[in-house]
């Protein structure tokens, strides 16, 4: 059952209108559910992929995932945590995506570390950005 997004040139709004069938579906027999109107112009729609945690995880061990990586690269770091956070569908708390824009500047992740010490953990010893991890 097809449900495309258009926008109606008579009453301005974004509208969503449902066909039955596929056959239905045409731009001659939208009409527009909050005005009625004819005059519709269809948009492209977002699309969302739902992926089982399976693929997601199976996505991670492909080892393009992890270029870049051996090479101690602060970009590449940053790139990596970005595939993370986009594969899990968590986006990164303000912190973390002041720390991958730092990242991404070229900036290391120690000189990251000594400037955000919440980062370090409770023992101000290495921590999520690597030290002697990375």
């Amino acid at each position: 059952m097809p449900i495309y997004e258009y926008v109606c040139l008579d009453c301005r709004k974004r509208v969503s209108v449902f066909f039955r069938t596929f056959s239905e579906a045409s731009d001659a027999a939208a009409r527009c559910p909050i005005c009625e109107g004819v005059h519709l112009r269809r948009l492209v729609s977002r699309v969302a992929v739902l992926k089982s945690e399976e693929s997601r995880l199976d996505a991670m061990a492909d080892p393009s995932f992890l270029a870049g990586l051996e090479n101690e690269d602060p970009r590449a770091l940053a790139g990596f945590m970005r595939k993370m956070s986009d594969e899990m569908g968590e986006p990164l708390d303000a912190e973390m995506s002041e720390m991958v824009d730092r990242l991404e500047r070229g900036e290391s992740p120690e000189e990251i570390e000594k400037s955000m010490p919440a980062l370090a953990g409770d023992d101000g010893g290495p921590g999520a950005l690597g030290g002697d991890d990375f």
